[in-house]
């Protein structure tokens, strides 16, 4: 069994402009944020994004890199609107396909199952149908032939997602409290890299934790890219919570500036940058800035 480690770097290096690329968490919930920042820093552009919308979005909606975006909405959690995803969209940065949450999880569930589409009663008789055109109706071929939405199969080119632990066979492994889909998004892209806080060895992801623990399978996965604080500022629970403040300095900050300090270099300039960011922080905390776009 081939050994599947690779650098954020060189798991980028694998995507191209154009691609349908699926991003896992959830919200500001254990995004795969340090492969967010390889891209950025690669020139991939003209994307078509797939995901439960967060800071992933923000940045790759700001830095121009989106062409089109499916989502069921794009949040910071604690923050309900994604303030750099608000303002690209109402610059029309990009084509938006905004669906209901349950949608967007049959749309997975159709293409990891390598369905057209799946047929559902969320959406029926809202405004998911006038805000978007292209979604199609299909009636039941069995007597009660009640009429129903045909979610389409969101089928990626590639898929990127982050967990606690993963072994570098690629099996891996949440701890938190939420799956947050990431094993669907494995499941329905060509190709998945998955970050992780931790590469263990195998029998270590068992030892204590309980097998249903093991979210995604290494059949599924590409590349596996050990990445400590690689979902920051998002929170990976149990290994660290959201970073508040430094979110909050995120959605304050303009783009440019916010881009400069902490997306110029690598992941440890990025990581040594927050760090420095904390400390001017606590020796003046007046500095903090109001939350805004």
């Amino acid at each position: 069994m081939a050994d599947k480690t690779m650098t954020a770097d060189e798991a980028v290096s694998r995507l191209e402009s154009g691609m349908t690329l699926g991003i896992g968490g959830w919200g500001s919930r254990r995004k795969p944020m340090a492969l967010v920042r390889a891209l950025l820093r690669s020139g991939i552009t003209d994307l078509t994004v797939v995901s439960y919308g967060g800071p992933d979005v923000g940045m790759l909606a700001a830095a121009g890199r989106i062409r089109k975006l499916v989502a069921a909405f794009a949040t910071l959690d604690s923050i309900p609107l994604e303030p750099h995803f608000r303002a690209a969209r109402e610059r029309g940065a990009f084509e938006l396909m905004e669906i209901d949450e349950a949608m967007f999880m049959w749309g997975l569930h159709a293409a990891a199952n390598r369905l057209p589409f799946i047929p559902v009663r969320a959406g029926v008789g809202s405004d998911v149908m006038r805000v978007n055109p292209g979604l199609r109706t299909v009636r039941s071929p069995y007597e009660d032939g009640e009429t129903l939405v045909a979610v389409p199969a969101l089928r990626m080119d590639a898929a990127l997602v982050h967990l606690n632990r993963a072994d570098r066979l690629g099996n891996g492994q949440y701890l938190g409290p939420d799956p947050y889909f990431d094993d669907l998004f494995c499941e329905a892209a060509d190709s998945a890299y998955v970050s992780c806080e931790r590469i263990v060895d195998t029998a270590e992801l068992t030892k204590e934790a309980a097998p249903q623990t093991l979210l995604v399978g290494r059949h599924t996965v590409t590349g596996v890219v050990e990445a400590p604080n690689g979902a920051h500022f998002t929170s990976c629970v149990p290994d660290y919570a959201r970073d508040e403040a430094f979110q909050r300095h995120y959605a304050s900050t303009p783009w440019p500036e916010f881009a400069e300090r902490f997306l110029d270099g690598d992941e440890q300039d990025y990581q040594r940058a927050v760090q420095a960011w904390h400390k001017e922080r606590e020796e003046n905390p007046e500095r903090e800035g109001k939350v805004g776009p």
